[in-house]
Formats: structure tokens, C-alpha cells, sequence
């Protein structure tokens, strides 16, 4: 009986640590989703959508070295960061899609609508010929030191004019905000 207690309150507490991390990405997600699409309208009546997001997470890389070796901060920790890096992931957002436009913040679903694949992405582009439509591509949060994330953020428009950089987040008093940018690049 007494293993069956402690069993129980594993999986409680892991099926406890998986949904508070969704809502950590989620919240995350939400302060990217907030920033980059202020500008954009919301879609009606068959409008043009110039800004689309990527339903997979990008997989953390070894550009992650990079930006850890440029900060002094994140060498303190990269022993945590790097253990994230992990070329192999196949995680999509749909999980925090679900948590943030579920009865709220659809002002901002309506400039989102849905994510989309890379092939859905670019037949819309090559529809419309024009090389005005992104795609606003988000890595896999990369969490460290109880209160801190780093988080890529890539935006792909065609073989050129792409661009991007990795967000530091600091979770203060419950909220994460932006701290830093790191690794800003373009093409």
C-alpha cells in the first residue's frame, strides 16, 4: 500500500511539473506574441497575413554557445543551458496555443488566427509573389537559475533579408519580462 502512496505522488507531482512548465512557455509565449505582432492588424475578410507564426519549437543549437560565451551572466550557468541544447526536438506550440487563446486574449488570436508549417508558409508567399510575409520561428525556452530563460527568436522571409536574436527573460514577482537581447543578426 505504502508503494502504491509514493507512486501516486510521483506521477502527481511530475504531471504537476509538466503542466506548470506549459504555463511557463505559455506565459512566455505571450510576451514574444505581445511584442512582435503590435503592429500587425488583425486578419479579416480574407486580408493578407504579413506576419505568421511557426507551430513547431525550434530545436536549441550550438548558437547557443555562442551567445553563452558573449555573456558573462550566462557563463555562470551554462552548464544548465547547455544540457537544453538538443538538435533532435520535436515539440510543436499547440499546447500553449491552447492555454493562452482559450477565452482570452483574442485580440491577439485575431492577428495570429493559427501557426503554420514551413510549406504552408511559403505557398502562401509564392502565391502572392511578394517578399513582404515572415515567419516568426520560436525556439524551445531554455529555463536556468530558478528565474531566468533564454529563448531564440528567428524571423524567415525568403533566402535573404532574415533575421533574429535570443531573448533573456527574468521572472519578477511572477511576471517575465525581457532583461536582455542577445546575438541580434540579420541577412
Amino acid at each position: 500500500m505504502k508503494l502504491k502512496f509514493k507512486l501516486f505522488i510521483l506521477f502527481l507531482l511530475c504531471f504537476q511539473n509538466s503542466f506548470s512548465q506549459e504555463n511557463e512557455n505559455a506565459a512566455l509565449l505571450k510576451v514574444l506574441l505581445t511584442k512582435f505582432y503590435a503592429n500587425e492588424k488583425p486578419i479579416v475578410k480574407n486580408r493578407l497575413q504579413l506576419l505568421s507564426f511557426y507551430c513547431n519549437k525550434a530545436p536549441n543549437n550550438e548558437e547557443t554557445i555562442e551567445v553563452i560565451n558573449k555573456s558573462e551572466f550566462l557563463k555562470k550557468h551554462s552548464t544548465v543551458i547547455k544540457k537544453q541544447i538538443d538538435i533532435t526536438l520535436q515539440e510543436d506550440w499547440s499546447k500553449e496555443f491552447d492555454i493562452l487563446f482559450t477565452n482570452q486574449h483574442q485580440y491577439l488570436k485575431s492577428k495570429i488566427q493559427n501557426c503554420v508549417s514551413l510549406e504552408d508558409f511559403q505557398k502562401v508567399s509564392k502565391q502572392f509573389g511578394e517578399n513582404n510575409q515572415r515567419l516568426m520561428i520560436v525556439s524551445k525556452p531554455m529555463y536556468f537559475a530558478t528565474n531566468y530563460c533564454l529563448v531564440k527568436v528567428a524571423f524567415y522571409r525568403s533566402i535573404e533579408h532574415n533575421s533574429g536574436s535570443f531573448f533573456l527573460f527574468e521572472k519578477i514577482n511572477g511576471i517575465w519580462t525581457i532583461k536582455e537581447t542577445l546575438n541580434e543578426w540579420n541577412t
